[in-house]
């Protein structure tokens, strides 16, 4: 008997996977269960294993009565009948009766085998949903095994996944036993029924799944992902980023000679990958975001609506739009701004505001009609190159065009720019320090200076928050003296 018990414990902690604990667990519930279909009741019911867990005893617990007391109730026993137990009981104690599974009639047997079977199901898919709710968000390789309705069945050993059709890319098709590679996506348990777990090859996380596992500078996020967008089957756009200077995110992800995007790209059966760099600026991650066609200009047009126009070559008007304009919707949902692509004609012939369409056409350096818009002695920041385009880019973006415009801006101004840092700002004073000559206002004579700057020592006021000389802040506090 001992040696049987045994041997079913290991097979279902084996071949099912169950906790030793948890079959002895159902056993007990088994015996319980049949007692109480004997007797009416398992309150007073005992179920002891012995210390290598391979054999099992049911006791009955029974307080020991007088016998002139006992009224037949099933959780006593009378005096009499105890002593021939244990010679040495007395009233009051408890005693433990040992009972024979055998003798249970089949009814009862019965009813404890239903409940046993439902118990060791329950387990089984309680300890299988947590196991694979673990996975949840993760990769997982299983094989094909059949289709039905559109969905396909996925071996995954201890359980079948699912791959509805809805996640499936159209570029795909699978044989019996194919390995396939998915990202799973939900795990269910429902009350009723198998457990339910609910394979991707779509969502944007897959993606994300398969650069982790090719390339490590991502995986140990010495790269970001800023974001992924995608159409499966078609083209993905994946914006990158990394907070070191001396490591291209863009490069490191197509890898030399695209060996990297090239593997990536044959598990998704050739869906196009579009690799870019995130920028804050918005006029950049358009730019980049559009890719591969190149930008000449971005002209936003809208802020709060965030509306802009990419103009572009003749020749790359195409590219940037992509066959059924696939390229600028995946822009679009990229960058999360709306992109209206544009030829230089065609944008000049748009019905824009003046001012907005002099400046544009300042860009693309047809007339010099953005100078028009400031007086003859404004010094256009433009026309330092020092600056470089980049940065003054940003501050265009910012209606920050004159050199006047950038000196008269306060320190609260400045922090706003979240894309111009403060090593920018310091930069661009000390260009413009050695590149022109800043002339402040004549003081009126009768205004008397009564602080200097603590940096340079040049004569500062009460009303002033920024030193005229070295534009460090400025901030005044009234103080009193103690009189003696």
């Amino acid at each position: 008997m001992s040696n049987e018990l045994g041997e079913a414990i290991r097979s279902l902690v084996n071949e099912r996977g169950i906790s030793e604990d948890l079959v002895l667990e159902t056993i007990k519930g088994f015996l319980l269960a049949a007692y109480k279909r004997k007797f009416g009741t398992a309150d007073n019911a005992v179920v002891q294993f012995n210390e290598t867990n391979d054999d099992v005893q049911l006791f009955a617990r029974k307080m020991i009565v007088e016998d002139d007391d006992f009224e037949g109730d099933i959780t006593e026993i009378p005096h009499s009948e105890a002593m021939e137990l244990h010679e040495d009981c007395e009233v009051g104690d408890e005693i433990l009766i040992p009972i024979d599974p055998k003798t249970f009639d089949r009814i009862s047997v019965q009813s404890a085998k239903q409940k046993a079977r439902q118990d060791l199901k329950d387990i089984q898919k309680d300890t299988l949903y947590s196991e694979f709710k673990t996975k949840e968000n993760e990769m997982i390789i299983g094989y094909y095994q059949r289709e039905q309705n559109g969905d396909i069945y996925v071996d995954l050993g201890k359980v079948e996944g699912i791959l509805p059709k809805r996640y499936q890319s159209p570029r795909e098709a699978y044989r019996k036993n194919d390995k396939i590679k998915c990202f799973v996506y939900q795990v269910e348990k429902p009350e009723h029924g198998q457990l339910r777990v609910i394979l991707s090859r779509t969502h944007s996380e897959f993606v994300k799944k398969l650069f982790e596992l090719e390339i490590p500078e991502i995986y140990d996020h010495s790269i970001e992902i800023f974001k992924i967008v995608r159409e499966p089957g078609f083209r993905t756009k994946v914006a990158v980023y990394t907070r070191r200077e001396d490591l291209d995110p863009v490069g490191a992800c197509v890898g030399l000679k695209g060996i990297r995007i090239q593997t990536i790209m044959r598990e998704m059966e050739g869906e196009r990958i579009d690799v870019l760099r995130y920028d804050t600026n918005p006029i950049e991650f358009i730019k980049n975001a559009l890719a591969p066609a190149e930008v000449k200009k971005v002209v936003i047009l809208d802020e709060v609506k965030r509306t802009a126009i990419a103009v572009v070559d003749e020749t790359q008007l195409s590219l940037a739009i992509g066959k059924q304009g696939l390229n600028v919707r995946l822009a679009n949902k990229l960058v999360d701004w709306v992109i209206d692509v544009k030829t230089v004609d065609q944008f000049r012939e748009m019905d824009l505001g003046a001012t907005v369409k002099e400046r544009v056409d300042a860009l693309f350096a047809q007339e010099p009609t953005i100078e028009q818009e400031f007086d003859e002695d404004e010094m256009l920041l433009s026309q330092i190159p020092e600056l470089g385009s980049a940065l003054i880019e940003k501050l265009n973006f910012h209606d920050i065009y004159t050199v006047e415009e950038f000196v008269n801006l306060t320190q609260e101004e400045l922090a706003e720019f979240d894309d111009i840092t403060d090593e920018d700002v310091l930069r661009i004073h000390e260009i413009l320090e050695d590149y022109v000559d800043i002339v402040e206002e004549e003081v009126d004579e009768q205004q008397e200076y009564e602080f200097q700057c603590p940096e340079c020592g040049h004569p500062i006021s009460t009303d002033m928050t920024v030193c005229p000389n070295c534009h460090v802040g400025l901030s005044f506090e009234e103080v009193e003296l103690d009189e003696e």
